[in-house]
């Protein structure tokens, strides 16, 4: 009787402390995971989940895979080449449907499987230049991110939009590239699609007197949201250094997202150990930003139907799926 009663405390302590068996798989699997450029924001969270899955997933092997960013991560997935990724909720919605721009292929084969965070446009501009918006960068030097990112290709939706893409000088570099590149004086503004601070912008800054051009208004005169599934935001005051004033802007939704031919089983798995209470912690200690991600927060800003995996896991959350975003 003593060991009956004693195996159910130790039972009623593992469940008590969030100490439960990790979801099993049917097979050993090696999964490739699309991140972006070094040093980058999705780099980090991929290479925290390559590292955290393993530990947790019995039989599972996980790399990181580097990228271009959001635009490439959504075509390698839906074609196989990886088996997971982080893009932008409009740039998946755009390849989707066959929009992305030079590219009329769609990519259907991607599924999405939960929120991350919200990534803004932040436009940087010299705190002494007389750039009082966007519109305002016509002929000059403007770095928009990597070729095949989700930075560069909502650079170019909004410039397109707004009617300066054909009248200035996008280059296509990194942030950290373009931090240094500003720094030298060689490009006269600089744009990032991630969450606030930058560490790319706060490089900037150290040597350079810094502000950010407000993005939002340009988005709300244009009719830029009625355009494009982009959501209306503000950047704190002092984001970037003391006075430094609240600046309006758009973000994106950056998404988790799979391979539909991946099996449910290993989805399911990977959801929720990355959406347990650990593994919501390991990815907040990679970067703060990652808090966002949360149960609350499930599959917000979803733009295609989810995997399977990830509909059993939010169900069991309690989430009610919309029937768009079920799978077919």
């Amino acid at each position: 009787m003593k060991k009956v009663l004693l195996l159910g405390l130790v039972a009623s302590l593992v469940l008590g402390l969030g100490m439960l068996p990790a979801p099993a798989v049917a097979k050993e699997y090696k999964i490739k995971i699309g991140g972006g450029p070094t040093g980058g924001t999705f780099n980090v969270f991929t290479n925290a989940m390559a590292v955290y899955l393993p530990k947790k997933i019995p039989g599972l092997t996980a790399t990181s895979v580097g990228s271009g960013g959001s635009v490439e991560n959504l075509k390698r997935t839906s074609r196989g080449e990886s088996d997971f990724g982080i893009a932008y909720s409009v740039d998946s919605a755009l390849g989707w449907q066959g929009k992305l721009p030079k590219d009329a292929n769609k990519y259907q084969d991607l599924r999405m499987v939960g929120y991350l965070y919200g990534a803004p446009a932040q436009l940087v501009v010299r705190a002494d230049s007389k750039f009082k918006s966007a519109s305002d960068l016509k002929g000059k030097r403007v770095a928009v991110g990597n070729a095949g990112s989700g930075a560069a290709a909502s650079a170019e939706r909004f410039f397109r939009h707004i009617g300066v893409w054909d009248k200035f000088k996008p280059t296509f570099m990194g942030y950290s590239a373009a931090a240094s590149a500003f720094k030298d004086n060689k490009i006269d503004a600089f744009w990032v699609l991630v969450g606030p601070p930058n560490r790319s912008v706060i490089e900037a800054s150290v040597q350079v007197k810094i502000r950010l051009l407000d993005v939002g208004v340009d988005a709300e005169k244009t009719g830029f949201y009625k355009a494009y599934a982009y959501s209306p935001t503000v950047i704190p005051a002092g984001m970037y250094g003391k006075g430094m004033p609240a600046v309006k802007s758009f973000q994106d939704s950056a998404m988790l997202v799979a391979n539909a031919k991946l099996p449910a089983d290993l989805v399911y798995a990977i959801t929720k150990t990355l959406w347990s209470k650990e593994g919501m912690m390991t990815m907040v200690t990679a970067k703060k930003l990652f808090a966002e991600m949360s149960l609350e927060n499930g599959f917000r800003g979803a733009s295609v139907m989810l995997h399977p995996g990830a509909v059993k896991f939010w169900k069991e959350q309690g989430k009610k799926i919309p029937a768009n975003l079920m799978p077919k």
